[in-house]
Formats: C-alpha cells, structure tokens, sequence
C-alpha cells in the first residue's frame, strides 16, 4: 500500500518544501492548509498530491481531514500559528494565550487523530524552533509556546512506541511568511552568526525531516534536532 504522509501547513515554506521531499520518496502527499488556496493546489499539483482545507485547531475539522487521508504512515506537524510579538509585561492575555494554545491544539488533535491507525514503521515530526531555547525582547509568546510544543513531543514519543516521534527545530528560516520581518542587513547579521554563514532554507529543514520520516535514521526517536547552520555555536548567550 502507498506510504501517506500528511503535512500540516504544506502550502508554503518549510511545509511545500517537506512535501516536496517526500513525495519523491514515494510517498501520496496530503498537503493541509488554511489560508492559501492556491499555494497548497500548487504544491499538492506539483506532487502528485491532494490539498485539504482544515484548521487543525478545530477537532471536527481535523476529524475530516484524517478521514479524508485515510491511515497516515507519516505525519509533519508545520502548521503555522501566528503569535503575538510584545513585551510580556504589556502583552495582552489573549494574545499570549491564543499562540500557546493555538500551537498545542494543531499538534494535539492531529496525532490524536492519526495515532490509532498509524502503522508501527509510522513517524510523527513537530516542527519546532531553536526559539524554545532563547530568550529575546518581545518573543515571550513565541518561544513559550515553541517549548510547551516541545515537551509535548517527548510525552507522545513515550506513549507511541512503535511509531518514532521527533521534534525539528530550525533557526530562522528564509520563508515567505517571514519576509516582513526581514531586511537584508538582519539577514546578514543571522548569516555572520551561524558557522556556515549563511540562512537556513525550508530545503535545509525539509532534507532532515524526510531522512527522520524514510528510515534513514532508524534509531532516532525521541530527539530534538536543531537545523540551524551552527546558530548556536555563535549565538550570544
């Protein structure tokens, strides 16, 4: 039977890019997404694929879309929640709350959807963020929730054994949906700060994904593995 793999936010970034991949391996790509139509048909068309419409916050709607998959041998769970930038002391509650929420339910009710019928050689990925790790001015929202969806991963590798969880966590990624917080002279202050001096691009997360989600690492589980260009060797503490 044809291997599925489902990625959450796969119209656009380090999602199309994953997809992509993927369904070179041979895999029938489900390409979810809830904002751009056109990007998602684009990747799901350029694939071989299918894109479905669903806000995987919303359990009805991610009922239907595993439905719609049927068994998912590999789930990518990339779906962007955008969060609030601010300092903490003046950040509203609810924006606070609606990026940590808004992060865990995506993860959440996805792989308690798929679980149940995942096959034992299954594989699920969370796309995290080196942010988990870092503390800067006016991301309290971002980073909370980027380690909240951190320790959620380890819970479900524990309890999901055969399937082999992971968590990879970029850098800043040169993405469309960060362009507007990007000038080149920021792009060349992250590049002087990784050993390779340079960006990372969705390919570069989208290449470490696939080798975790085709086997090329079967021992790995469990793991937190950073995609960054040597960020942190650099990185000021």
């Amino acid at each position: 039977m044809e291997p599925v793999a489902l990625v959450t936010g796969g119209g656009r970034g380090i999602g199309a890019a994953t997809a992509r991949r993927l369904a070179r391996r041979g895999y029938r790509v489900v390409v979810n997404y809830f904002r751009d139509e056109a990007s998602a048909e684009a990747v799901a068309a350029e694939t071989g694929g299918t894109a479905i419409r669903a806000d995987v916050r919303d359990p009805a709607e991610v009922a239907a879309l595993v439905a719609a998959c049927g068994p998912v041998t590999a789930l990518v769970c990339n779906a962007n929640i955008d969060p609030s930038f601010g300092p903490v002391r003046s950040l509203p509650w609810e924006a606070f709350i609606g990026k940590v929420e808004g992060e865990l339910a995506a993860a959440y009710h996805v792989t308690q959807a798929v679980l149940p019928d995942m096959p034992a050689q299954g594989r699920i990925v969370y796309v995290s963020s080196l942010s988990a790790d870092l503390t800067r001015p006016m991301t309290g929202a971002h980073t909370t929730a980027k380690a909240a969806l951190d320790a959620f991963a380890r819970h479900v590798a524990a309890e999901a054994s055969p399937v082999a969880v992971n968590v990879v966590a970029p850098a800043a990624v040169r993405t469309e949906g960060s362009s507007a917080a990007r000038t080149p002279e920021i792009e060349e202050a992250l590049a002087g700060r990784s050993v390779l001096g340079r960006m990372v691009e969705p390919d570069d997360v989208a290449a470490v994904i696939a080798a975790v989600v085709d086997g090329s690492l079967p021992a790995v589980a469990g793991a937190r593995i950073p995609v960054d260009a040597g960020f942190r060797v650099l990185a000021a503490p």
